[in-house]
């Protein structure tokens, strides 16, 4: 019995030593306590009454950052544009009084009670939290923890606190204690990029602030303390500590009971962000390019330093034209077509509105996180091939050329290039084909080389170099090569540019932000613009007509349309099969599609066993999207051509005739193919158009090898598939050939001035001024500073 009586008296003992050294710790505690809250009051006092002279509106609380939204036409969200601090500010009276409440019981539960400093809650929070083992209540007020973290730096000495405090007075003088909190609770951090209580509702809940219970409340408030250590993705235990000891805060308090308490600690801790919609996304190129042309943009302010502060802290949001049903479907046709669309060959589609130039889907490689430059807009952009041929075209439909006109496409052939090199230009038609005479609109059909050379310099290089600029194409180099597309050019601008012809020849700039609105709803500017009519609506629905040919019974057979809708464009390859392309339009949609590698010129010889051209995988691209993408709008023709005017034999000043060929006799007859013989794009009827030509290469001899795309997948044995559009390089340089003026022979001379001659026919252009060979026969439009054409 006395021994264990002896052990009570030893272990009261004991206790009465630990609670003699747990008052010597407490008593200590206070002592420092008291001591540093003398100085720190002393010190205070001091330096508010030395800056007593100094203006209260010194206290500057510079505007919170906001994030800044990028959403699609539909309103989704593309992407969330912050550096470092993801914030939303809303005003106090959207933010729960149950989160206020609970914030205030963790941090400053007089707020509304101190002047911003509260001395005793300083020394009661240092006991309770030395006691709790845990920061369980705040030592600073709200008010100092704004002026710390608005105006100060984290640094941590008696110096800053007095600073800190000094601040807190004075702007508890300027500002109302709403107002402080306010903007207390959109600064706070919590965590994971979160900064202010909306960003942190989204962040680890899914929900807008107002939305938030007694649960979350208690969670968030835990947080403010130390957002990495109670970071519930990283440390659940921890955060899940974090939150009893505010829920038992409560209780204390008396703000809840401890059933409730009981129950909130049950509840699920977050596990993963929940604002997927509203995180960063992965950069890409659609997003990228919206922000580089707004950094550039001096509507959001005059230096660069104020266009990155307005799109990265200035809480925009950017309405963009991005439609995302396309852009998917543009995606998935390219990852659909092109084997190993992450291998060494990639293609890029920008698909632009033509009547308003608005960029509906936009794939620049093989996707952003494998290659950062977007082959769709930066750079110079790539060689287009004789998808270039429309501008030679168009250019010659604005001079009075018509469609029906004849001129020779025989190959090989060779132009005079004096001062340049090589003299002379040299060249040959896709794997050497022999061409022929044949209308302008074969030509484009079958993409012929020879003749387009010719059409180029007989309408002016010049000519054909301002039209590319007016539908948006960056100047190309007036040499002889011009017209086969050796000058690069981006896949935007020649989505943009063959929208001008589906817009009967109006062009529209194409852009990717339709507006941006400011935190107050005033619109910073708008994306779109008037368009800019720069060929005449006669051309735009001739050049349509003829590169309506293209698809339905040319070189772009693969691009048509199972169910026939009508469609426009024009295939493109190099010589060293380094790019391919088909550009194509419908009244709705024009889309350009490019493909080769982002690494440079890497021949496409054998790409899943096909010698890649325009006509293969492009077209198929293309269509792949084209049809899905308009599936469900009407079928829509476009507008009826003109009549094509009258055809003439097109012919370089001083070069002799061409022999008629078997298919070209008929001119020679009547100085124009009869138009129910020509059964080109230029003048079939809609129904031959749509019921188009069969697929695939026509036999040899047929007259359709002069294109770029007339063999599109297997070279012939024994031919050396080098020969397309024009080279990639060795076009000719130095010099630019001199002007030559446009001249033509019609088939038979007619005399009389224009009267009926046998052989000769009515003369082109409608008269001539005189008999013998005084007077001119110039094609309808044909400009007057140009030589006439002699009868």
């Amino acid at each position: 019995m006395g021994t264990h009586g002896s052990g009570r008296e030893v272990g009261a003992g004991t206790s009465l030593a630990r609670a003699g050294r747990a008052l010597g710790v407490v008593a200590l505690v206070g002592c420092l306590v008291a001591v540093s809250v003398a100085l720190l009051a002393a010190a205070a006092v001091g330096m508010l009454q030395a800056g007593r002279t100094a203006p209260v509106s010194e206290i500057d609380l510079n505007p919170l950052p906001q994030r800044s939204v990028v959403r699609a036409s539909d309103g989704s969200v593309l992407a969330v544009l912050h550096r470092e601090q993801n914030r939303k500010s809303i005003p106090l009276a959207e933010v729960p009084q149950v989160v206020v409440d609970t914030v205030l019981a963790v941090e400053d539960t007089a707020f509304y009670e101190h002047g911003g400093m509260d001395l005793r809650a300083t020394a009661r929070a240092l006991v309770t939290n030395v006691s709790a083992g845990d920061v369980l209540q705040g030592g600073s007020t709200i008010t100092q923890q704004l002026v710390k973290n608005a105006l100060l730096t984290p640094k941590q000495d008696l110096g800053r606190k007095v600073e800190e405090a000094v601040l807190a007075i004075r702007l508890e003088e300027q500002m109302t204690k709403d107002e402080i909190l306010e903007r207390y609770l959109n600064t706070v951090y919590f965590g994971n990029g979160a900064y202010g209580v909306q960003a942190a509702a989204e962040m680890y809940f899914g929900v807008d602030a107002a939305e938030l219970g007694q649960g979350e409340a208690a969670f968030l408030a835990g947080l403010i303390r130390n957002p990495i250590g109670y970071d519930p993705f990283l440390e659940p235990e921890a955060a899940r500590e974090r939150r009893s000891l505010v829920l038992d805060r409560l209780v204390t308090l008396g703000r809840i009971e401890p059933a409730e308490a009981d129950r909130l600690r049950q509840a699920p801790l977050p596990s993963e962000p929940q604002n997927s919609e509203l995180l960063p996304k992965p950069e890409d190129y659609f997003v990228e390019e919206v922000t580089q042309r707004l950094l550039a943009d001096p509507r959001l302010g005059q230096t660069q330093t104020e266009r990155y502060n307005a799109l990265f802290l200035g809480g925009l949001t950017i309405k963009t034209t991005l439609d995302p049903r396309l852009q998917t479907l543009a995606e998935d046709a390219v990852a659909a077509t092109i084997p190993d669309p992450a291998g060494e060959f990639t293609a890029s589609v920008v698909s632009v509105d033509p009547a308003t130039g608005a960029v509906r889907a936009l794939v620049g490689g093989r996707g952003f996180q494998t290659d950062k430059y977007n082959i769709a807009t930066q750079g110079v952009g790539q060689q287009p091939g004789s998808s270039f041929k429309p501008f030679v075209l168009a250019t010659a439909l604005e001079q009075g050329v018509s469609p029906l006109s004849t001129i020779d496409g025989r190959g090989p052939c060779a132009f005079p290039n004096p001062g340049g090199t090589p003299d002379p230009y040299e060249l040959e038609n896709f794997e050497g084909s022999a061409g022929g005479v044949l209308s302008v609109s074969d030509a484009t059909r079958r993409s012929v080389n020879c003749a387009y050379v010719r059409l180029g310099i007989l309408v002016g290089l010049d000519k054909v170099a301002d039209t590319a600029t007016r539908l948006g194409i960056t100047r190309p180099a007036t040499n002889l090569s011009m017209p086969l597309g050796t000058s690069e050019v981006l896949p935007i601008d020649m989505a943009s540019a063959y929208a001008t012809f589906a817009a009967d020849g109006v062009h529209h700039r194409p852009y990717l932000v339709e507006e941006v609105v400011d935190q107050e709803g005033d619109v910073l500017l708008r994306g779109a613009t008037e368009g800019t009519r720069v060929i005449s609506e006669a051309t735009a629905r001739l050049a349509t007509d003829v590169l309506e040919g293209v698809v339905s019974g040319g070189t772009a057979t693969r691009a048509r349309f199972p169910d026939r809708r009508p469609a426009a464009g024009k295939t493109g390859t190099t010589s060293d099969y380094s790019d391919a392309w088909f550009v194509g339009y419908t009244p709705q949609l024009s889309t350009a599609v490019w493909m080769g590698s982002p690494a440079g010129n890497v021949k496409m010889t054998n790409v899943g066993g096909v010698r890649v051209t325009g006509g293969s995988y492009p077209a198929r691209i293309w269509q792949a999207f084209m049809g899905p993408a308009l599936a469900g709008q009407p079928e829509l023709d476009f507008p009826e051509p003109p009549p094509p005017g009258e055809a003439q034999a097109l012919r370089l000043e001083n070069e002799a005739p061409a022999p008629p060929s078997r298919r070209d006799e008929g001119a020679g007859r009547s100085g124009a193919r009869d138009e129910g013989e020509q059964r080109t794009g230029s003048n079939r009827s809609r129904e031959e158009v749509r019921r188009g030509e069969p697929d695939g290469p026509a036999p040899e001899g047929s007259g359709r090898g002069g294109g770029d795309e007339s063999r599109p997948d297997v070279s012939p044995p024994g031919r050396t598939p080098d020969r397309d559009d024009g080279p990639r390089t060795g076009a000719p340089g130095g010099a630019d050939p001199p002007e030559r003026p446009p001249a033509t022979t019609p088939p038979a001379s007619g005399g009389g001035g224009g009267g009926s001659a046998p052989g000769g026919g009515g003369s082109p252009g409608g008269g001539g001024s005189g008999g013998g060979g005084g007077g001119n026969c110039n094609p309808p439009g044909w400009p007057p500073e140009n030589p006439p054409f002699p009868c």
